[in-house]
Formats: structure tokens, sequence, C-alpha cells
């Protein structure tokens, strides 16, 4: 049964929206979440995701964070209409109607990346916590990127990562060597970008009208090379978005290099998700980064 047949929840979404629900489809929605497709009886076409085991605390980040990417005026994300407060959580957002991801769709969001990146964030983290899929993120600030990168998201995953048996001694010991030379390896400095935070090839798509957007983020401020070497980590984006966004927004010298240091951060995450398969892949990237000079 999905849990649209719940007649509870069916009805709290139709008091959110303000309009019955016509037709019901599922939708594509990721591990995580049960995805529909709603239209409803006004005509309207909405996107609903809906999990009954993470806390309402998760949607209502998201839809802050779908918020604040918006403020920036740079990229398109679609827009929030309702947000649970009470389990089950769930998010209704505008539907987009998804059309070919074409050159044209990538060179656009290239730019517009660029131009969310560029319009900044007021600290290395965030007033608010986000989330990375099922994993909480503590945005704490931090006066500098290093320190953040460290305290705020190596350290807390890498503790999860222990915690479950999946990193000994070993591959922690070798973390803190990378942690003692983390401020001399992370580039020049520069101010905080506005991150999307979980950019992989399944969270962007185009519209029928060859729009780029963003979505499922897992905001805060960070170091651009970040979003940057998770849609380089497992495909999704052409060459031509790459260029794009350098066109805008040149990379400092040596960020071909640091890509395996910014893709540590997903590839953790995903050993904590998914488990040891992805143990090898990330003592790779992080061989790559000691290796930095």
């Amino acid at each position: 049964m999905s849990k649209l047949d719940d007649p509870e929840l069916r009805a709290s979404i139709e008091r959110a929206v303000g309009a019955r629900v016509a037709r019901c489809a599922r939708a594509a929605g990721g591990d995580i979440n049960e995805a529909y497709r709603l239209e409803l009886e006004d005509g309207r076409r909405v996107f609903v995701k809906t999990n009954a085991t993470l806390p309402p605390a998760a949607f209502q980040a998201e839809a802050v964070g779908l918020a604040w990417l918006a403020e920036a005026e740079a990229v398109s994300v679609p827009r929030v209409i309702a947000v649970a407060d009470e389990p089950p959580g769930y998010l209704v957002l505008q539907a987009i109607e998804v059309g070919p991801k074409t050159p044209a769709a990538e060179e656009r969001l290239g730019h517009e990346l660029a131009a969310l990146h560029r319009s900044g964030a007021p600290s290395f983290g965030l007033a608010a916590a986000s989330w990375l899929a099922t994993l909480p993120q503590d945005n704490s600030p931090e006066a500098d990127w290093p320190t953040f990168y460290r305290a705020r998201r190596l350290t807390p995953l890498l503790e999860r990562a222990a915690a479950r048996g999946l990193v000994g001694r070993t591959l922690r010991a070798r973390f803190d060597r990378l942690f003692d030379r983390l401020p001399s390896l992370v580039g020049p400095d520069e101010p905080p970008s506005r991150l999307h935070g979980d950019l992989w090839g399944g969270n962007w798509l185009a519209d029928s009208a060859g729009v780029p957007y963003v979505i499922d983020p897992a905001v805060y401020g960070g170091h651009r090379e970040i979003d940057l070497g998770m849609m380089r980590l497992f495909g999704g984006f052409g060459r031509r978005v790459f260029d794009a966004y350098e066109e805008s927004f040149p990379l400092a010298p040596g960020a071909a290099e640091r890509v395996s240091l910014n893709q540590l951060y997903p590839l953790l995450a995903h050993v904590v998700l998914f488990g040891a398969g992805y143990l090898g892949q990330l003592e790779d990237a992080l061989d790559d980064s000691l290796r930095l000079a």
C-alpha cells in the first residue's frame, strides 16, 4: 500500500494545498522517500515526497534550503507549496515537466551554478541545520574552511563509520595526518559560497523548455569546490557544465588536483549510508589527498 492510500495523510496534503487530489501516480524519488505526482481538482500539478521514518525537521530543512538557494536568484529550484509540521513528514513542491538534458541546458546550468556560488554565504556553515540524505548536517559556523571541513563534515562521519566498525585505527590515523595538513591543502582562501551540498547527477533536471533546475539540496556556506567535486564523483554532468562554470567564475590554481580532497565528504557519507563497498574509493581519494603538495 502506498502512503497516499492513508486517508489521514491524503487529507492532510489536501488541506495544505487547498484542493482535493484528482489523480495520483508514483514518481521516481530516489532511495529514501516515496514520491508522487498529483493532479489536483483545480488543475494544478504538484510533486510530493513523504517518509514516515524521517523526522519532519528533514523536510522543513529541505524547504528552507530551497528557499535559500532561490534567494540568490541564480539557479532555478522548485517552488515550495507546503511542508508538514508533524509526522509523517512530507513536502509538496511545484511539479516540473521534465525535458531532455540538452547541451544548452548544461551550459546554462554551469553559468547559473557559478552565479549561485558567487552570491556567497554569511559564513562557513549556516544558521540552520540541513540533511544529507538521512544524515543530519551540523552547520554550526566556523571561522575558516579547513576548520569547518574537518570539524563539521569529515570528523562526524568518521565517528559514525567507526561506531559501525567500518573505519579502523589505521584509516583514522591517515585522516589525522590529513587533518594536520588540511589548511595547506585546500587551496587559496576564498569567501564562503552558497552551496547546494548534494549535487550529484540525479539532483538536477531540465524542464520541457530547457531550463535547468536543482533539487534535493543539503545547503550550507562552504568552499565551492565541494559542489564541483561531488558533480565529478558519479557522473551525470557533461563537460560543457564545467567549461561554462569556468568561463563565469574561474577556479583557483590547483583545483583539478584537489578534486579527490573535496570528494572525501560524500564518499564518507556513502560508507556510512551504504557500507564497506565504498571504502576502496574512499581510501583512493584519501591517498590522492595526502599526495597533494
